[in-house]
């Protein structure tokens, strides 16, 4: 008799691969549908298909090497997204219920687990480890309402950071306690490895990433050379006795200001996490679930009660007492629990280290009970947030219409940027510099150019053009944003500009500047002086010289009167936006006057931007600059076209001033709007997951109605 049986579990490498990107394709479709946490389907998938389910697959070798670098991808991740200036800024709030936060799940946990589920002192403080941390997966949803700007929501951020990394370190003290110690004089030794770790890493790390980055600027040498630091924090990690976890989240932190969010290195790095390495470790922890033991009494339930309950009465503490101490509303914190409730890929990979520390010989620190109670308390807490952070929202918007906000910005949806682009060593730069400075809440897309003049070598060119332009799609694509494209056949090359800036309706153009001496030594060139002058919208003219993200400050020089132009807004908004996704300082030099409404500017829409202030009395003192910018600061200068409010003739001498004081460094000059229109948004994450439109749950009620009704005719 024939026996399907006999062909499982899959052997053959191809079919196992492939059985893999079908669950990796489907599982986030069905979770969709059933609004379960897609996290969660990989899970499920692995159970279904494990030893403990239907036997398709066996957990080999693949499952252990790519389930290690997933292991690593989900903390590197992690780290990588913290917003970092975001915490120094609220350091006081965010320490206090970040340690909150931690540490009233650690101990409520550790005691219910030695009390109520006996487990040793050692699995108690894993688990409690566990507990402490937790992930922001209900963010999203604060994301579609709007409410990123919230204290309630920043402490939430923040706190949960402060969090996670006290877990890891606590977590990377428990793996050093199971290697051969001598009292006290071992965890003086320790923590003598783990400063002198920190501090090479520290030095290390980032001289290498400025050093590689300045020199080679192919995406596949980038990516791979961001995974060889990743792979070596961690090894050296293992070798100093922390777990590699620890290494791989540490080297997150110190690349965190090398990889801007909105770069094309970001999105590799994001992309290949989640499409398959991440995937690959979630399946694999599910194969390692035994559902049998759900079927084997209450005692499995039992565990999971008290590990999602507890865990979750100390964030709901936490959460509460810190709005009560910091005098918020309670709707705050509803959202504070909401967001700090959940636990997800952070708790499966604190897990998955206790599934390999060796207790006693055949027996590990995590048993099976432990692994499936954590996995179903990662289903509960998921849907507690959500439903929890989704109400919480509600509540808010609705408390804060009787407070309407100071600024509103009606007019703010006209950005839409043209770069034109002519010379191929130059547009990596300029679509770069426009991808951190767009308003990603928009999500308007570039317009990108390139003009070409009617003459005999008309054809030649075109080609080129073609070429530079498709060159700046597959950039755009990187980042997941559109473009449109066009090659334009003009006389006079300002024109061409300027009549293909009106047909797209554009806000603004960030175009190269002049740097090509053999067609015209003009320091505006053939046609920027034109543009400039018949064109009175926003114009930056930029001249970099090293990649955008290895940038360490910003200086802007600000004429007097600057803040009565109708644009002001908008390039300060441009600016901070750039300084923000780079995480470098800004320091603008100007009057008091300006300087005030800057720093009023920054403190309300970018509080996250660091931004120094310094006063520049007259125009004149421009020169004196140069001896305050180094090679890898960009140095910005806010100018005024002719019969302008900030026009003045000192401005008619910067061509001489720039080549003289300023020709080797990297520079932006901004001809500001004159049209004042409103300026634009703060920058927002964009929902990471696909939200069906209807749930299975919805389409099952309506299916169970129709039948009901028809039964009843």
């Amino acid at each position: 008799m024939f026996h399907i049986a006999q062909y499982f579990p899959i052997t053959d490498p191809t079919l196992i691969f492939f059985v893999v990107l079908l669950i990796i394709l489907f599982a986030p479709i069905i979770m969709g549908k059933l609004r379960i946490p897609h996290i969660i389907g990989m899970v499920l998938a692995g159970v279904l298909i494990g030893k403990y389910g239907l036997n398709i697959l066996e957990r080999d070798s693949s499952f252990e090497l790519f389930g290690k670098v997933g292991l690593y991808y989900i903390m590197f991740l992690a780290a990588l997204e913290m917003d970092m200036e975001g915490m120094k800024k609220n350091k006081s709030r965010l320490l206090i219920y970040g340690l909150l936060t931690c540490f009233i799940p650690f101990f409520l946990t550790y005691g219910m687990s030695i009390w109520l589920l006996h487990y040793s002192a050692k699995a108690s403080f894993l688990l409690s480890c566990i507990m402490a941390s937790n992930t922001l997966i209900a963010y999203p949803i604060v994301s579609r309402y709007g409410l990123q700007q919230k204290p309630s929501v920043t402490l939430s951020v923040g706190s949960s950071m402060i969090s996670l990394l006290i877990a890891l370190i606590m977590l990377a003290g428990l793996v050093a306690s199971f290697s051969k110690h001598d009292g006290v004089l071992f965890w003086v030794f320790f923590t003598l490895k783990f400063a002198v770790y920190c501090g090479v890493m520290i030095m290390l790390i980032p001289r290498l990433t400025r050093w590689f980055l300045r020199r080679y600027s192919d995406a596949v040498m980038q990516f791979i050379f961001v995974l060889s630091m990743l792979f070596m924090s961690a090894a050296l990690s293992q070798i100093v006795g922390i777990e590699g976890v620890f290494g791989a989240f540490f080297a997150g932190l110190i690349l965190n200001r090398y990889i801007p969010h909105v770069s094309p290195l970001m999105n590799r790095l994001e992309f290949i996490g989640n499409a398959l390495f991440i995937p690959y470790f979630l399946i694999g922890v599910g194969m390692l679930i035994n559902i049998n033991l759900l079927f084997q009494g209450s005692h499995i339930l039992w565990v999971v009660f008290c590990i999602a309950f507890f865990g979750t009465l100390g964030k709901a503490i936490a959460a509460y007492i810190a709005c009560l101490g910091f005098r918020l509303p309670l709707s705050s914190g509803h959202m504070m629990f909401g967001l700090t409730s959940a636990h997800a890929a952070g708790s499966i990979a604190m897990v998955m280290v206790g599934m390999h520390l060796l207790v006693a010989p055949g027996t590990y620190l995590v048993n099976d009970d432990m692994l499936n109670g954590v996995v179903m308390m990662i289903l509960i807490t998921c849907i507690i947030s959500s439903i929890l952070t989704d109400r919480s929202s509600q509540k808010i918007i609705l408390r804060d219409k009787e407070l309407p906000d100071a600024e509103d910005d009606k007019k703010v949806s006209d950005e839409k940027i043209l770069v034109p682009v002519k010379y191929p060593e130059y547009a990596d730069n300029l679509m770069n510099l426009a991808f951190l400075v767009r308003n990603q809440k928009l999500n308007r897309g570039l317009i990108c150019l390139n003009v070409v003049y009617e003459d005999k070598d008309m054809r030649y060119n075109q080609e080129q053009g073609r070429r530079i332009l498709e060159h700046c799609s597959q950039l755009a694509a990187a980042t997941d944003v559109m473009t449109q494209t066009q090659v334009r056949i003009a006389a006079n090359i300002a024109n061409g500009i300027k009549h293909a800036f009106n047909e797209f309706q554009c806000s603004e153009i960030i175009i190269g500047m002049h740097m090509h001496p053999e067609v015209s030594p003009k320091f505006w060139g053939e046609f920027h002086q034109s543009l400039f002058n018949g064109l009175s919208r926003q114009i930056i003219m930029a001249r970099i010289r090293q990649p955008l993200n290895t940038l360490r400050r910003i200086q802007v020089a600000v004429p007097s009167r600057a803040e009565f132009e109708p644009g002001f807004y908008r390039w300060l908004e441009r600016l901070a936006r750039l300084a923000g996704n780079l995480d470098c300082r800004i320091q603008f030099h100007g009057r008091e006057e300006s300087l005030a409404l800057i720093n009023e500017y920054i403190k309300n829409r970018h509080p996250e931007v660091r931004a120094d202030y310094t006063q520049m009395i007259h125009w004149n003192e421009l020169p004196q600059l140069a001896s305050q910018i180094s090679p890898d600061h960009l140095f910005v200068i806010v100018t005024a076209r002719k019969g302008t409010v900030s026009y003045k003739t000192a401005l008619e001498r910067l061509p001489e001033e720039i080549t003289k004081y300023f020709s080797g460094t990297n520079l932006m000059i901004i001809f500001p709007d004159q049209h004042g229109d409103s300026y634009g948004d703060q920058l927002t994450f964009a929902e990471p997951q696909h939200q069906e439109e209807i749930s299975a749950y919805e389409s099952f009620l309506q299916w169970f109605k129709k039948k009901c009704n028809f039964k009843k005719m």
